[in-house]
């Protein structure tokens, strides 16, 4: 995931709105019912866990449509945008601490379905998080060409934007007609950002600049925003949803390039930290919380980085000394870098080859999984005003099965790229990563539906890289090179607990950060630049993957070490994937009690 990533919980927050699910259980059935003499107890306490849900969920809803069309939601309309207004943020926030209030009333200890138990974890930390986050005030300079900016997340959301029916016209055109004053809006609120001390870093809002210059070149029939024109069959609302894009969208995309030109880019930042801007040091704490659902202190997790980059580098070297006749890491991935030999002969090597990986992953989970999804996942190319600076990034499919999952390559110069990491990042991204995870989510219909939608990325990017690992044990690489790669990706991962808080806590810079990467990954210079690039506007965000891996490889340990023979990794997957995107200390202990039960 790097994103993730289409999904989102608050927009100008995170874009990754992780997938989440919940297995079924009534009151009564299985090992986590209640005795009968705290039936009562249990009961009240299950009912207000689930009005709880049903009323953050709806709440969630009503702040968020476009989630709505994100995950095919039946029973939804696909006609507004969020209000993006800091009225509408204040009214959101209120709701927020009333049900945070609801939830510190309710003990854990006294739910009895323990499905629910799983429903009040992700409830409570969703609130808790997003409380601590609003000493970041995002919504007051996110300037981001990553996909926590609105440009992303409406160029992608347009392309599936319902059409086909009189009421998917009408609906199309009424979400896309509110474009131009949530552009508007994002304005004023960037304005009053500069006001109050909150402005993004220069080098960010020069490369969003960019973006938009792209979109406002790109001709209507072309351009992303006209997607519903493209694939709608009826003439008539073609050409309204043409004049619209022309005469009304990107005429807003204009205001707010020349408004980032001319007004913006002088007040931006030139400092990278967040620490620069008002309450920047707990904006990153919270940041880190938020994102991986466990508290820790930057220097910790700058520390755990080092120690993961020294075990990854001495795996490197037991590889590269078997099937490269080396011990020199740098040096070896220099050349993964460098050589001719090691690279793609252009894009369409490079997306057969991760389509190559996906075919071999499908035919192996039946054998490593009990819960499999039945929605497919596709893998495309990036449009053309994304793919110099996207990263991959996996879009979920439709819950009402409209749509499948598609994981967006970056196939950017493909000529350039390394074939050592694609296939790890295949696995990540699709099966038996964030696709496996999150179609099975969506398709759990006995859960209570918050737990499709709601979750954190310290579940979801772990898993994606705890799935890199778990497909060298399936025997999905194709060769030393392969899994070389996969530990460059996984050192990738470990070098953002290095650099992210480096950066943004520590008095680390860009080049700083870039060099350290190239260092320890087979990642070109243009790849490092444009993570690097995306920590900066992302605080926190990237530290999640690490830190949810060893989270779940420690559950899966101890599981082993207490469980010996009688140990079984399909039903250990199951575990980990029927309740979805919970928190990683819920996880845990849920893992610890399932053991000693078995």
């Amino acid at each position: 995931m790097p994103l993730t990533k289409g999904h989102q919980y608050n927009r100008g927050m995170t874009p990754r709105l992780t997938i989440a699910v919940l297995c079924a259980c009534t009151l009564g059935c299985g090992p986590g019912a209640p005795p009968a003499s705290q039936g009562s107890v249990a009961q009240a306490s299950d009912g207000r866990v689930r009005a709880l849900a049903d009323a953050f969920l709806e709440g969630f809803f009503d702040r968020n449509p476009d989630q709505a069309t994100v995950y095919g939601v039946p029973g939804r309309h696909h006609d507004k945008l969020p209000d993006n207004s800091l009225a509408a943020l204040t009214a959101w926030q209120t709701k927020e601490d009333a049900w945070l209030r609801e939830a510190s009333q309710i003990d854990p200890a006294t739910i009895g379905a323990a499905p629910l138990k799983a429903t009040y974890a992700i409830v409570r930390e969703t609130l808790e998080g997003s409380i601590a986050t609003r000493a970041c005030r995002n919504e007051l300079w996110t300037v981001s060409q990553m996909v926590n900016g609105w440009q992303i997340q409406d160029a992608y959301l347009v392309t599936i934007q319902p059409v086909g029916t009189d009421l998917d016209r009408q609906e199309a055109l009424a979400r896309w007609r509110a474009l131009p004053k949530y552009v508007d809006t994002e304005i004023a609120n960037l304005r009053e950002g500069v006001r109050l001390g909150y402005t993004a870093p220069k080098r960010n809002v020069g490369i969003v600049i960019d973006q938009m210059q792209s979109l406002i070149a790109t001709p209507v029939k072309e351009s992303p925003f006209d997607s519903p024109a493209v694939r709608d069959t009826m003439p008539a609302f073609a050409n309204e949803f043409d004049a619209l894009v022309k005469d009304q969208i990107n005429p807003a995309f204009a205001r707010y390039r020349d408004f980032l030109r001319k007004e913006y880019l002088p007040a931006a930042r030139d400092a990278i930290a967040i620490s620069a801007n008002p309450h920047g040091d707990a904006c990153y704490a919270a940041a880190v919380r938020f994102h991986s659902s466990l508290p820790m202190a930057a220097k910790d997790v700058h520390a755990l980085g080092l120690q993961q980059i020294d075990r990854l580098t001495a795996e490197m070297k037991t590889i590269a000394e078997r099937s490269f006749h080396t011990s020199d890491i740098p040096k070896l991935l220099q050349q993964l870098r460098t050589d001719p030999k090691y690279r793609f002969k252009g894009r369409q090597d490079l997306i057969a080859y991760s389509q190559a990986a996906l075919a071999r992953a499908k035919a192996a989970t039946p054998k490593w999984f009990g819960l499999l999804p039945k929605a497919d996942v596709v893998i495309q190319p990036y449009p053309t005003f994304r793919e110099k600076s996207g990263p991959n990034e996996y879009n979920p499919p439709a819950e009402d099965g409209s749509r499948p999952g598609i994981f967006f390559i970056s196939a950017y110069q493909a000529e350039k790229k390394s074939r050592s990491g694609p296939e790890s990042v295949a696995f990540h991204e699709t099966v038996p990563g964030h696709h496996l995870q999150g179609a099975i989510a969506l398709e759990r219909k006995e859960i209570h539906p918050i737990g499709r939608y709601i979750g954190n990325s310290g579940y979801l990017e772990g898993w994606g890289l705890y799935a890199e690992r778990l497909a060298d044990e399936m025997g999905l690489y194709s060769s030393d090179l392969d899994r070389l790669g996969m530990l460059s990706e996984q050192a990738w991962r470990a070098s953002r607990l290095v650099v992210d808080p480096g950066m943004h806590a520590l008095g680390w810079t860009r080049q700083q950060a870039i060099d350290y990467m190239l260092a320890h990954t087979t990642a070109s210079p243009d790849d490092a630049a444009a993570e690097v690039d995306r920590y900066i506007i992302w605080p926190g965000q990237a530290t999640a993957y690490m830190i949810g891996m060893l989270e779940i490889r420690k559950m899966r340990d101890e599981a082993e070490k207490a469980m010996g023979p009688t140990f079984e990794i399909k039903a250990f997957h199951d575990r980990i994937l029927e309740d979805g995107a919970v928190p990683l200390t819920f996880l845990h202990q849920k893992i610890s009690k399932w053991v000693k039960r078995d």
